[in-house]
């Protein structure tokens, strides 16, 4: 399918003031959207743009990676881009660390369509993995479906050798305004479980002991041709993780109006929808020496 986008950028580097909580996600229904989008045929199509559009700021860090740890598993869209970086680099892939068993394995049965060397790639469980294996660690529009942002900062520390760097992507909180204000208007209950600002996640990677944090953010507006097409593949990107979202299922009826309301909105009769992409890198440096205070006798 085409998309039109337009995109605005906006920069922000090294946050200083204290982070937010972390938003709570609807337990279950997070661990069945992720089991459903591994064992997708493919990734998302914005999961593929975002990791493009993360590749392009490879160019900005001098330093050559030897060991690749993509934490996107199946969703992340970034073989070829990673490949196209470092071609002299084989990745050591991981499931999506925070899956259950079962849908691990789920993941792992779609592991054909990575676009990677696949006779020298090696999959490996979080459990499995020792600390300081990867000089570069990506994840690309992963976090937004994680429980607890700090924790999985935690883990990318501990997985990257000293002088590592860190890329990853995420879905910001300026993401689908047009559908928020449809189900304010409606009185439809949530749209969507929030997400975290680029600001409060630069101040989680200071907090996980990364260095030099650079955040910056863009927002991409994507259109189809008519309502169904548009909810087709936003369910392809997701659900609704929110805890406080309408509780029943909806009725044919409520999806016409709906459609109806995302087509009213489109001067040109083609809905549309808008992302905030959120970048952001940071780099484990070693860790500072204890300061030893001597005193002088009186």
């Amino acid at each position: 399918m085409q998309h039109r986008l337009n995109i605005l950028p906006r920069m922000y580097v090294e946050p200083g003031r204290e982070g937010a909580r972390a938003p709570r996600l609807d337990e279950v229904a997070r661990m069945r959207t992720l089991a459903r989008l591994c064992a997708a045929a493919e990734p998302p199509w914005l999961h593929g743009e975002a990791a493009r559009r993360m590749g392009e700021r490879l160019v900005l860090i001098r330093r050559r990676p030897g060991r690749i740890l993509d934490w996107s598993g199946p969703l992340g869209a970034s073989g070829e881009v990673l490949r196209a970086a470092y071609p002299e680099v084989n990745a050591v892939r991981v499931a999506v660390a925070d899956m259950p068993r079962a849908d691990r394995q789920t993941a792992a049965a779609v592991r054909g369509f990575w676009p990677w060397r696949r006779a020298a790639t090696r999959e490996v469980a979080e459990v499995d993995l020792m600390p300081g294996a990867a000089d570069l660690v990506w994840s690309n529009m992963l976090l937004h479906f994680g429980q607890d942002p700090r924790a999985l900062f935690a883990r990318w520390q501990q997985a990257l050798a000293v002088e590592g760097f860190l890329m990853f992507s995420t879905l910001g909180p300026g993401s689908l305004p047009e559908l928020r204000t449809l189900h304010r208007a409606g009185r439809w209950g949530e749209a969507m479980a929030p997400f975290i600002d680029m600001h409060d996640l630069g101040d989680m990677l200071v907090q996980a002991r990364f260095a030099d944090p650079v955040m910056d953010q863009e927002m991409v507006t994507l259109t189809w041709p008519d309502g169904p097409a548009l909810l087709r593949e936003l369910r392809q990107l997701g659900a609704n993780l929110s805890p406080i979202r309408h509780p029943g299922l909806r009725t044919p009826r409520w999806r016409e109006r709906l459609h109806e309301a995302l087509c009213a909105g489109a001067s040109d009769g083609r809905p549309r929808l808008s992302f905030e992409l959120v970048y952001g890198h940071a780099f484990k440096t070693a860790p500072s020496p204890p300061v030893q205070i001597s005193r002088s006798k009186p």
